[in-house]
């Protein structure tokens, strides 16, 4: 007899999933940009993220209204797909406290995440995310809030497989910019751009470190902007290299023509997507016990793989099967 048990309790009970989030974060820091890009994710069905940006959006002495204002956007009609999310001020500004405080007792039911810039130790994330909480319980919260952290400065490098284990975390995003500006001379400004920022030696390093341990924790290593804002297959070119050679499962949007080419590099293959949902829909009708494929052996563990791939699929946009969408969306 089948047991049509749904893939996420039968391949993960008892265990936390790996986060399945969108491909593609884009940012935004006025209410006029905020604005435009929830009109084009409803738009585009939601296939990227959105970033509402307190720490570079907010202009000195408007904090406050700029926090305010992300409440706003959060809370509208348009924020329809609940896929926004909210970067506070770091934690040398003194204006992080207040972000949390308006953003989360306004906007934490609405809010995707809040990501959180330029730590350079692990004690300073303990510290915010202790916070949030503490917000969130006050302010009757009771979902966890996912928390992205930027790993941007060498000290948050250091410890960033510790950072990747703190509660709430879900993304570690790699901050280039202020990355090789901390290298002091030492890396040169081309490795703000491609090819250096893959190819040269420390910057490669650097990104295969904080992915590791992204992977180790079960978190999303997210990878930078492209600098050249209007270069679609800049942009692709770039979005691919991180995909394939150092495992980012996302990256930075900062230009609306850059959302697309991210999600193409880093969708899956529809021709894996296609044997995945074979392979998952057999392995169901089995009861989720070893089937015989084109001739192979799969079991539950490459059952895992195979259905992490189709929500992966799912969430970039990809046409799945009739099957897949009536038996497990």
């Amino acid at each position: 007899m089948s047991d049509r048990t749904h893939p996420n309790d039968a391949l993960f009970s008892g265990e936390k999933p790996f986060p399945i989030i969108n491909v593609c974060e884009h940012f935004a820091g006025s209410e006029k940009l905020i604005t435009k890009a929830l009109e084009l994710q409803n738009k585009m069905s939601g296939i990227f993220d959105i970033t509402m940006d307190c720490e570079d959006g907010a202009k000195e002495g408007q904090e406050k209204a700029h926090a305010e204002m992300v409440v706003s956007m959060a809370k509208s009609a348009l924020n329809e797909h609940k896929k926004a999310g909210v970067r506070i001020h770091d934690h040398d500004n003194k204006w992080w406290k207040q972000d949390v405080d308006i953003v989360v007792a306004g906007a934490g039911e609405e809010i995707a995440y809040i990501t959180i810039p330029k730590p350079t130790r692990v004690e300073q994330i303990r510290e915010q995310v202790a916070y949030i909480k503490d917000v969130a319980g006050k302010s009757g919260i009771k979902r966890e809030i996912p928390i992205h952290v930027l790993i941007e400065t060498h000290g948050a490098l250091r410890d960033a497989y510790e950072i990747a284990a703190v509660d709430w975390v879900q993304v570690l995003d790699f901050g280039l910019m202020d990355f090789v500006s901390g290298f002091h001379g030492a890396v040169p400004a081309s490795c703000m751009r491609s090819p250096g920022q893959f190819d040269h030696r420390a910057i490669s390093y650097s990104k295969a470190r904080m992915v590791s341990a992204a992977m180790c924790n079960g978190v999303v290593p997210a990878h930078n902007v492209t600098l050249d804002l209007k270069n679609s297959y800049a942009t692709y070119q770039d979005a691919s290299r991180a995909r394939n050679e150092f495992g980012f499962l996302r990256m930075w949007s900062i230009y609306p023509a850059q959302i697309q080419p991210i999600v193409d590099a880093m969708k899956p293959d529809f021709g894996e997507v296609t044997t995945a949902v074979n392979i998952l829909a057999a392995a169901q009708d089995a009861s989720w016990g070893p089937i015989q494929y084109d001739g192979e052996l799969h079991d539950r563990a490459t059952y895992r793989y195979f259905w992490e791939l189709v929500q992966k699929a799912q969430v970039t946009g990809i046409a799945l099967p009739d099957e897949a969408t009536s038996r497990w969306f």
